[in-house]
């Protein structure tokens, strides 16, 4: 038997052994690992049988999953999108009449019930993209971030961490002000984006960050506010990137450059920064976002439902971009689904199989994601890292057949969402044989938090 071990000083308040479990290279049969603090405190392989007051893990474990891009009202827009046909831009119409509809209390509602999907899907953490901050015609709410709060205590109701990107979201477009949607988005000024943000608040379970929406909704001559605000505190910081050929466009016209190249000009990118989508960009664009060490998100399942293309994903992490991985908007909540339609969506561009292992997008899904949302010492199971752990299923009729030691494979390549069968975060268990241990009903409270809105 080989051993890791690491003292941390808090006494073990759990042990879990999993019968496989993916150390970030291989996978390894028979893994006992103790939670104290919240963390790891130590690895054990070699482990044939559980030990006494052991809790089982049955199936593959892995770090729990990060989703390092949400808006958590989208999921409301599951399937009454899909009627018709359109564009990106007639989408945004529909999107704006379910966020007119929300308030703090309704937003709590689905949000709580979106990141309970989450922590069934194996994720752990999730950064909450949140550009919805005032009442209908932009008045503030008495606190002025009632609905950042009500995201925030819906994460931990749910279970799971979250990063809270706060979002700055000030113009229509290059010299529009807002318009009547957008209202409930403004601040007005960075400044005054800047003050509000300031007054929220992390804990145990939640970072405070920052994102810049886009170019065209942040003036070029305040994206260096947003970008102050984070480095003062070390923030991550996250944009929306070159999602649409009209904004390129658009800012060629305005600016005389692409967005990328704005953004390097006013001190956006860097190591803190994550580009959402990347997905229309030139060589010199990925070389300035490769060379800066800024992040991609790229989030496949939203991006092919808008039909906003394909992006250059292993070019940029080839140029130097880390990838993670976010659900967006919801279409689906499935991570797997996420990385391997990265790897399947390269494919399919190229005509050539093979871009990224299976345990190149695991990484992507976890490590790589919880660092673009602040934590990077999460995502691994290693001593000293967070206790989050997911869990999947190895005899679904999807995982079923293949041996123990292709399970990464597996996990990434056949698995769904429906295969998570467990979800520990911070050593406690959230989701236990596919049930979340917190919220009785899930499907049932989505249901209701929707209906709120729809009716």
């Amino acid at each position: 038997m080989q051993l890791t071990h690491r003292t941390t000083g808090a006494p073990v308040t759990a042990t879990y052994w999993m019968d496989h479990a993916w150390l970030g290279t291989h996978v390894e049969p028979g893994v006992t690992l103790d939670v104290a603090g919240g963390r790891i405190a130590g690895i054990r392989t070699g482990v044939e049988a559980p030990p006494h007051g052991a809790t089982v893990l049955r199936g593959l474990t892995i770090p729990g999953l990060a989703n390092t891009h949400s808006h958590a009202f989208h999921r409301a827009l599951r399937a009454t999108v899909q009627v018709g046909s359109g564009t990106f831009w007639t989408w945004r119409e529909l999107m704006y009449r379910t966020a007119a509809k929300l308030t703090p209390d309704t937003y709590f509602d689905l949000a709580r019930a979106t990141y309970a999907e989450m922590a069934l899907a194996g994720i752990t953490s999730v950064g909450e993209f949140h550009y919805l901050h005032h009442a209908p015609g932009g008045t503030p709410y008495a606190n002025p971030n009632a609905m950042g709060e009500a995201l925030i205590a819906a994460a931990a109701e749910a279970g799971i961490r979250i990063t809270l990107l706060d979002t700055a979201y000030l113009a229509a477009g290059f010299g529009e002000q807002p318009n009547r949607h957008q209202l409930r988005f403004s601040d007005t000024t960075a400044e005054a984006w800047a003050e509000r943000a300031s007054l929220l608040k992390g804990d145990d379970h939640t970072l405070i960050g920052a994102a810049v929406h886009s170019v065209r909704a942040v003036p070029a001559d305040q994206l260096a506010t947003v970008a102050r605000w984070a480095e003062e505190r070390d923030a991550p910081l996250h944009v929306h990137l070159s999602e649409q050929t009209a904004e390129n466009d658009a800012c060629r016209a305005a600016h005389g450059r692409t967005p990328t190249r704005l953004l390097a000009d006013h001190g956006v990118l860097g190591p803190r920064t994550t580009g959402i989508h990347n997905t229309h960009l030139t060589e010199e664009d990925i070389a300035l976002l490769g060379s800066s060490t800024t992040g991609t998100c790229m989030c496949p399942t939203t991006e092919r439902d808008l039909a906003d293309g394909i992006g250059p994903a292993a070019a940029l992490q080839k140029a130097g971009s880390p990838l993670s991985l976010g659900s967006d908007s919801h279409a689906v909540i499935d991570l797997f689904e996420e990385a391997r339609a990265m790897e399947l969506n390269e494919r399919l561009r190229t005509h050539v199989r093979g871009h990224w292992t299976a345990a190149a997008l695991l990484r992507a899904a976890s490590a790589d994601g919880h660092a673009a949302l602040g934590r990077p010492d999460a995502g691994v199971l290693e001593p000293g890292a967070p206790a989050d752990l997911t869990t999947i299923a190895l005899d679904s009729v999807r995982t079923a057949g293949p041996v123990p030691r292709l399970a990464a494979e597996t996990a990434v390549f056949a698995a769904s969402a429906a295969d998570v069968r467990h979800t520990v975060v911070a050593g406690r268990h959230i989701v236990r044989d596919g049930r979340h241990t917190r919220i009785e009903d899930v499907p049932r409270a989505l249901a209701t938090a929707i209906a709120a809105l729809h009716g």
